[in-house]
């Protein structure tokens, strides 16, 4: 069953090593919608992703964060993930020796696991991974390399992709997807997303520019400074931050 909010931020702050990094964050986030959430460096954004996904290193002293009406703000991550949560990584690593085909097999029937649904054989999963790169053209010859490893920023970022494709999460934290990226491989990188999103689920792009803005049109543009949102506009937020920096944003 899916609910209308797939995400609810109820004043969350966060710390690391007891050093306050998220300050009274409110966020709400509702089925098909697409977020941006944008900031100088140091303003929290990616912070912000690793505390929704539960990364460890963070621990959060106040607030709530629900998803789908269930409260996982204290879930460990593995946990988060089968519930619908999938975060694309600013700089995926690499992982020596672990081939990209049996590592999204291992995601894949983890989260079939944890859902009571049938886990898939190396044969039956191939063909569905195998229609998954169709869908984004994305070359086969990827599922035989090990994970990540030699593989361009633009490479790294198509894998990420491929994993939001294939474990259909409802919620889809991207960070900073576009950095590093030329414009073909950006504009590539957006059509794919572009083309998973949909009514049934929800996604919050982190990032610094208005570039990949330009691509991929969010319902809502959130800025934060200082481990908060400070405002919440449309489109248009983005093209006065080009303009203006974010200053101007907190003249508002």
């Amino acid at each position: 069953m899916t609910y209308e909010n797939i995400l609810t931020i109820n004043n969350l702050h966060a710390t690391i090593n007891d050093k306050p990094i998220i300050n009274g964050l409110n966020l709400l986030v509702k089925k098909g919608e697409i977020h941006a959430i944008m900031g100088k460096n140091g303003s929290g954004k990616s912070t912000l992703a690793k505390v929704i996904a539960g990364h460890p290193n963070y621990k959060i002293t106040q607030g709530k964060i629900i998803l789908n009406q269930n409260d996982i703000t204290y879930e460990d991550p593995d946990i988060r993930s089968h519930k619908g949560i999938f975060l694309a990584f600013q700089y995926p690593i690499e992982i020596p020796g672990v081939s990209n085909v049996d590592f999204l097999r291992f995601a894949y029937n983890s989260k079939q696991k944890a859902s009571n649904k049938k886990e898939l054989d190396p044969l039956s999963f191939f063909e569905l991974i195998n229609q998954k790169l169709k869908n984004i053209d994305m070359d086969s010859v990827f599922l035989n390399r090990n994970v990540n490893e030699g593989f361009s920023g633009g490479e790294k970022k198509k894998n990420e992709v491929l994993q939001m494709s294939l474990l259909n999460s409802q919620l889809c934290i991207l960070d900073e997807i576009d950095s590093g990226l030329d414009v073909d491989a950006l504009k590539n990188i957006s059509n794919n997303i572009s083309i998973l999103a949909n009514q049934n689920n929800s996604i919050i792009l982190i990032t610094h520019y208005q570039r990949l803005l330009d691509y991929i049109k969010p319902n809502y543009i959130h800025v934060m400074h200082n481990g908060k949102i400070i405002h919440t506009g449309s489109s248009d937020i983005a093209i006065k931050i080009e303009k203006h920096g974010y200053d101007y944003i907190k003249q508002l």
